[in-house]
């Protein structure tokens, strides 16, 4: 990775210049069984499209701060990237009702609609399917975002000193959070490009954030993030660390 990356974003555009066409984010949900991987390239093109749907089409500006009301999920790293890109604040878990923008799953909904503000949903199903209908009071994100632009260009730059991510009560900035992703990735067994982490952890908490996006971001790896887990059968997880030839695991 570029030395003088200073926030995610900047991360990502660096992995997308290495190497396009490696894996990035591999999800697989053991209560549905579903399983898509993202490449560098395809997690940067739902980044880029996600990115100019809060800039152009909800009019969010850097500093504004976006409620997170999403499990871990590869759409929610879509979105904590996207973020970054327009320099917003990612509230995960935040208090809808003090957020200028809230996204939400099907179980967060009620508390989304505390916020005054535009709310998006996100149905998660698979291949990032949409709503039968839209809940009321939300816009279905697989609705529009489709239609969004391929490339993304901030109106104005990213300050990586600005803050950038509230999780479990603790702000960081865009420099914090690349600073501490590569201080802890060797404690997570991530030692640079190939490494492969399987992380069950949730997103509530830094240690989900780090060891199912920000680290194997930082360091060239890749993630193979899993919901549900415990849900899995009897011997799914070796299974799927032989198949995925994963080198740590973060459960």
């Amino acid at each position: 990775m570029n030395a003088t990356d200073r926030t995610p974003a900047d991360l990502l555009n660096s992995a997308l210049s290495a190497d396009p066409g490696r894996p990035l984010v591999t999800f697989y949900d053991d209560a549905t069984g579903e399983r898509v991987e993202l490449s560098v390239a395809t997690f940067a093109n739902w980044v880029a499209k996600t990115a100019n749907l809060l800039q152009d089409e909800l009019s969010v500006e850097p500093g504004d701060r976006v409620a997170l009301l999403l499990p871990a999920h590869w759409q929610t790293a879509v979105w904590l990237l996207a973020c970054s890109s327009v320099g917003v604040v990612a509230d995960v878990a935040g208090d809808a009702r003090a957020a200028d923008v809230v996204v939400s799953g099907p179980d967060g909904l009620e508390a989304a609609r505390a916020c005054s503000g535009a709310r998006i949903a996100m149905a998660l199903r698979p291949l990032g399917g949409r709503f039968p209908q839209a809940p009321e009071g939300f816009a279905d994100y697989a609705v529009e975002v489709p239609g969004q632009g391929d490339r993304f260009v901030p109106y104005a730059p990213v300050d990586p000193d600005g803050p950038a991510l509230i999780v479990a009560g603790r702000e960081f900035s865009g420099a914090e959070v690349v600073e501490r992703a590569r201080a802890e990735a060797a404690g997570l067994g991530l030692t640079g490009p190939g490494s492969r982490i399987l992380s069950g952890l949730p997103y509530d908490t830094w240690e989900g954030l780090n060891a199912g996006l920000y680290g194997p971001l930082a360091t060239g790896g890749s993630v193979v993030l899993c919901r549900h887990l415990e849900q899995a059968g009897e011997g799914v997880l070796d299974k799927r660390v032989e198949s995925e030839r994963v080198t740590a695991i973060a459960r």
